[in-house]
């Protein structure tokens, strides 16, 4: 697939966030993000190999995609989970359910709903391409977390990998964009949890290699585009 770059944003501490469009207008795109999460780098590196093949592979038609492979690039860059406002950036979207209440300091939702230049730039990016489909890749321990209407998309990732599917991780996430995009977008949200390198797998690759599949096979197939219809 052909990717262009479009204009980056800016993080708080002023470093550029990429972000990159195939050149194909569409009422809705499908979105591929990482690093959501500064700290979460397997999320990010599955991200990293799935775009590098969707760069080169040009056997499949083109999407309407839009992909930010590390949208919280200052904490990335400290490896933390939290942005150098020390603000989760999935706790600090708009939704109906938002709270100022810091349960955590590691989701701490800032002063108020999209404070956060990161955020303040996402859903900038959102308002210009609608989201149809977003999948979000972050880490944790394996498990598709499927917010609005992709159970579907869970299930077919599940085939293949054999995580564990779930509509409710367990715990409130006000905030977040699962909850966020569902509500102003209609938009579905597939939270991409991978295994956690340190407690569940033995290397990154490893982690790749058992999404490689069922990632690829899910863009040739006709799933993916009943979701930006």
């Amino acid at each position: 697939m052909i990717f262009s770059e479009l204009e980056s944003g800016h993080s708080l501490e002023g470093h550029a966030i990429p972000v990159f469009k195939t050149d194909i207008k569409a009422p809705k795109y499908l979105y591929l993000i990482g690093g959501v999460h500064g700290d979460e780098v397997e999320g990010v590196y599955v991200l990293k190999e799935l775009f590098s093949w969707l760069k080169l592979e040009h056997n499949l038609k083109d999407l309407p995609m839009v992909v930010i492979p590390i949208l919280n690039v200052d904490g990335y860059r400290a490896q933390t989970r939290v942005n150098a406002h020390l603000v989760d950036l999935n706790r600090n979207l708009p939704t109906k359910d938002w709270t100022g209440t810091i349960t955590k300091p590691k989701y701490n939702p800032g002063p108020k709903p999209l404070s956060e230049p990161e955020n303040q730039f996402l859903v900038k990016i959102f308002d210009k391409y609608k989201p149809g489909l977003i999948i979000s890749f972050h880490t944790w321990k394996p498990i598709l977390n499927h917010n609005g209407n992709c159970k579907d998309v869970a299930e077919y990732f599940s085939s293949y990998n054999n995580y564990e599917m779930a509509d409710d991780i367990g715990y409130p996430t006000p905030g977040s964009l699962g909850t966020f995009a569902v509500e102003k977008y209609n938009a579905p949200v597939l939270t991409f949890e991978c295994p956690e390198l340190k407690t569940h797998r033995a290397n990154l690759k490893e982690i790749w290699l058992e999404n490689e599949l069922g990632l690829k096979n899910f863009f040739g197939s006709e799933l993916v585009w009943n979701k930006i219809k």
